[in-house]
């Protein structure tokens, strides 16, 4: 049998930013001297709808969950996303980056919302991304809360110097095409481009798209994140988003970042109009030629000071004096 450890981690490797979280919270809990292992849910079948993706997922988190709860007799559980948590065999802690409550409107969410609503109630401890991810939770839970931002570093030196004299006009990462906006994008690139320009788009089959936009295919996160150190410009075009890993790996790599407004919490939104509020617009081929005609200036520096609370150093501080103290002081 397995040792005890302190906290297990239930997660849903669904995306790219919850398959690069996880890791990132267990190994802030080992540099804390807390033990920590991690339930992962096995793939799910594909299915037409939120209500049934939530229902088919939130049941492969339970099964996770069951089988870690049996090897590791954790002291301590952290949800890794909401609907991980939603069928969760024992309460635990929710990290997420937004409730049901807010993406989740009308029919999309008949059942995960009232679910979602008794779980946060009985959580010990809820684990927002961000401010905006509590907003969308009425009412408003008792349980303690404590901001985790998912930790986001510059992936290497820039490629080459920043500024102008990047290789790459512009990137963008759109795996889920109508989620992430990729229409919006490209329509606005084919208004804003001139003739030499050309937008890659990351999670998109490799070939044309379009007006100067090529696919990337599918790349390894070494391999998109040294894209980012080589792109000047990164275009968003979200209708909403749940958080926004992507944008924030742009301005950690030194993008000037290019978004359209949108709900949701979406920090990176709220850096990006204090770093230049010309590049969040409903007008986003203007706001593209804007980003892509500016001159070399300290975008990049101050971009990285309002990045602080998001870096390592930061996320591990949160982890190690408020995370686990509040995690394993009942079961002390």
């Amino acid at each position: 049998m397995s040792r005890q450890v302190d906290v297990l981690v239930v997660a849903l490797p669904t995306t790219a930013g919850w398959r690069g979280a996880v890791p990132a919270l267990a190994a802030a809990i080992e540099r804390a001297g807390a033990s920590v292992a991690v339930a992962a849910a096995a793939p799910v079948r594909e299915v037409r709808t939120f209500v049934l993706t939530d229902l088919v997922q939130a049941h492969a988190a339970r099964t996770a969950a069951l089988a870690g709860i049996a090897a590791h007799r954790p002291r301590a559980l952290v949800y890794a996303s909401a609907t991980a948590g939603l069928l969760g065999p024992r309460p635990g802690a929710i990290w997420f980056d937004s409730p049901a409550a807010e993406n989740r409107p009308g029919r999309h969410g008949l059942w995960q919302r009232p679910l979602e609503r008794r779980r946060v109630a009985r959580a010990p401890l809820l684990l927002p991304m961000s401010e905006g991810g509590l907003a969308g939770l009425d009412p408003r839970p008792a349980a303690p809360e404590v901001v985790l931002p998912v930790p986001v570093e510059p992936s290497g030196p820039p490629e080459p110097a920043a500024g102008a004299t990047r290789d790459v006009a512009a990137l963008a990462y759109a795996a889920d095409a109508e989620k992430k906006g990729l229409a919006r994008i490209l329509a606005a690139w084919a208004s804003a481009r001139r003739p030499d320009e050309t937008l890659l788009v990351a999670g998109q089959p490799a070939g044309p798209l379009g007006e100067g936009a090529e696919g990337t295919g599918l790349l390894a996160p070494d391999a998109y994140r040294a894209l980012l150190r080589r792109a000047r410009v990164f275009v968003a075009a979200p209708r909403h988003e749940d958080f926004g890993i992507a944008q924030l790996e742009a301005l950690a790599d030194g993008c000037r970042l290019v978004s359209a407004p949108a709900g949701g919490p979406y920090p990176a939104l709220a850096l990006a109009r204090a770093l230049d509020p010309r590049l969040v617009s409903d007008d986003l081929p203007t706001a593209i030629r804007t980003a892509l005609d500016a001159s070399p200036d300290d975008y990049a520096e101050r971009a990285a000071a309002l990045l602080a609370p998001y870096r390592r150093a930061a996320f591990d501080a949160t982890v190690s004096e408020r995370v686990l103290p509040a995690l394993l002081a009942e079961r002390a």
